[in-house]
Protein backbone atom coordinates (compact mmCIF):
# COMPACT_ATOMS: atom_id res chain seq x y z
CA UNK A 1 0.00 0.00 0.00
CA UNK A 2 1.37 3.35 -0.99
CA UNK A 3 0.38 6.54 0.77
CA UNK A 4 -0.32 9.71 -1.14
CA UNK A 5 1.84 12.77 -0.50
CA UNK A 6 -1.19 14.44 1.09
CA UNK A 7 -1.63 11.61 3.60
CA UNK A 8 2.08 11.56 4.36
CA UNK A 9 1.91 15.28 5.14
CA UNK A 10 -0.97 14.73 7.56
CA UNK A 11 0.71 11.75 9.21
CA UNK A 12 3.96 13.70 9.48
CA UNK A 13 2.15 16.42 11.44
CA UNK A 14 0.92 13.78 13.88
CA UNK A 15 4.41 12.28 14.12
CA UNK A 16 5.92 15.72 14.70
CA UNK A 17 3.44 16.27 17.53
CA UNK A 18 4.64 13.04 19.14
CA UNK A 19 8.26 14.11 18.67
CA UNK A 20 7.54 17.17 20.81
CA UNK A 21 7.19 14.81 23.76
CA UNK A 22 10.08 12.47 22.95
CA UNK A 23 12.65 14.53 24.92
CA UNK A 24 10.26 14.67 27.84
CA UNK A 25 10.82 10.96 28.44
CA UNK A 26 14.36 11.90 29.49
CA UNK A 27 13.07 14.74 31.65
CA UNK A 28 10.79 12.25 33.40
CA UNK A 29 13.72 9.88 33.94
CA UNK A 30 15.76 12.71 35.45
CA UNK A 31 12.88 13.70 37.72
CA UNK A 32 12.54 10.11 38.84
CA UNK A 33 16.27 10.00 39.66
CA UNK A 34 16.19 13.12 41.85
CA UNK A 35 12.79 12.50 43.41
CA UNK A 36 9.71 14.19 42.05
CA UNK A 37 8.05 16.80 44.26
CA UNK A 38 4.39 17.16 43.34
CA UNK A 39 4.09 20.41 45.29
CA UNK A 40 6.87 22.15 43.33
CA UNK A 41 7.51 20.38 40.00
CA UNK A 42 9.33 23.32 38.37
CA UNK A 43 11.63 23.78 41.36
CA UNK A 44 13.30 20.49 40.42
CA UNK A 45 14.92 21.91 37.29
CA UNK A 46 18.16 22.95 39.02
CA UNK A 47 18.41 19.52 40.65
CA UNK A 48 18.00 17.58 37.41
CA UNK A 49 20.99 15.84 35.85
CA UNK A 50 22.52 17.79 32.94
CA UNK A 51 21.03 15.46 30.32
CA UNK A 52 17.53 16.05 31.72
CA UNK A 53 18.05 19.82 31.71
CA UNK A 54 19.09 19.62 28.04
CA UNK A 55 16.07 17.38 27.37
CA UNK A 56 13.87 20.12 28.84
CA UNK A 57 15.35 22.61 26.40
CA UNK A 58 14.90 20.18 23.50
CA UNK A 59 11.28 19.69 24.56
CA UNK A 60 10.69 23.45 24.68
CA UNK A 61 12.31 23.98 21.28
CA UNK A 62 10.19 21.19 19.84
CA UNK A 63 7.06 23.13 20.81
CA UNK A 64 8.44 26.21 19.09
CA UNK A 65 9.27 24.51 15.80
CA UNK A 66 6.18 22.30 15.68
CA UNK A 67 3.95 25.26 14.93
CA UNK A 68 5.99 26.23 11.88
CA UNK A 69 6.14 22.67 10.56
CA UNK A 70 2.41 22.07 11.02
CA UNK A 71 1.59 25.32 9.23
CA UNK A 72 3.98 24.60 6.36
CA UNK A 73 2.70 21.03 5.90
CA UNK A 74 -0.90 22.26 5.98
CA UNK A 75 -0.03 24.96 3.44
CA UNK A 76 1.17 22.26 1.04
CA UNK A 77 -1.90 20.16 1.82
CA UNK A 78 -4.35 23.01 1.21
CA UNK A 79 -2.66 24.18 -2.00
CA UNK A 80 -2.57 20.56 -3.23
CA UNK A 81 1.12 20.83 -4.09
CA UNK A 82 2.08 17.55 -2.43
CA UNK A 83 4.69 15.57 -4.33
CA UNK A 84 7.59 13.23 -3.76
CA UNK A 85 9.63 16.37 -3.02
CA UNK A 86 7.30 17.51 -0.24
CA UNK A 87 7.10 13.95 1.07
CA UNK A 88 10.89 13.85 1.29
CA UNK A 89 10.93 17.24 3.04
CA UNK A 90 8.38 16.09 5.62
CA UNK A 91 10.25 12.86 6.31
CA UNK A 92 13.59 14.69 6.44
CA UNK A 93 12.08 17.12 8.94
CA UNK A 94 11.04 14.24 11.20
CA UNK A 95 14.46 12.61 10.98
CA UNK A 96 16.21 15.92 11.65
CA UNK A 97 14.05 16.68 14.67
CA UNK A 98 14.57 13.24 16.19
CA UNK A 99 18.32 13.58 15.67
CA UNK A 100 18.20 17.15 17.01
CA UNK A 101 16.59 15.99 20.26
CA UNK A 102 19.00 13.10 20.71
CA UNK A 103 22.00 15.33 20.04
CA UNK A 104 20.68 17.92 22.49
CA UNK A 105 20.22 15.29 25.20
CA UNK A 106 23.66 13.69 24.75
CA UNK A 107 25.29 17.11 24.22
CA UNK A 108 26.58 17.10 20.65
CA UNK A 109 26.09 20.81 19.86
CA UNK A 110 27.45 20.92 16.29
CA UNK A 111 25.24 18.11 15.00
CA UNK A 112 22.32 19.49 17.00
CA UNK A 113 22.73 22.87 15.31
CA UNK A 114 22.99 21.27 11.88
CA UNK A 115 19.80 19.30 12.52
CA UNK A 116 18.03 22.46 13.64
CA UNK A 117 19.13 24.21 10.44
CA UNK A 118 18.09 21.21 8.36
CA UNK A 119 14.65 21.08 9.92
CA UNK A 120 14.18 24.80 9.29
CA UNK A 121 15.27 24.29 5.66
CA UNK A 122 12.58 21.60 5.32
CA UNK A 123 9.98 24.03 6.62
CA UNK A 124 11.18 26.69 4.19
CA UNK A 125 11.01 24.18 1.34
CA UNK A 126 7.44 23.24 2.19
CA UNK A 127 6.36 26.87 2.42
CA UNK A 128 8.11 27.78 -0.81
CA UNK A 129 6.38 24.92 -2.59
CA UNK A 130 2.96 26.08 -1.43
CA UNK A 131 3.73 29.69 -2.35
CA UNK A 132 4.63 28.60 -5.87
CA UNK A 133 1.06 27.34 -6.33
CA UNK A 134 -0.26 30.75 -5.40
CA UNK A 135 1.95 32.51 -7.91
CA UNK A 136 3.86 34.24 -5.11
Amino acid sequence: MSLSPALILLYSIAAAALLVYFPYLFVALGRFQVGYDMSAPRALFDKLPAYAQRATWAHQNSFEVFMFFAVSALMVYVTKTGSSYTTNLALAFLAARLTYSLCYIVNIPLVRSLMWAGSMACIAGLMTTSFSALGA
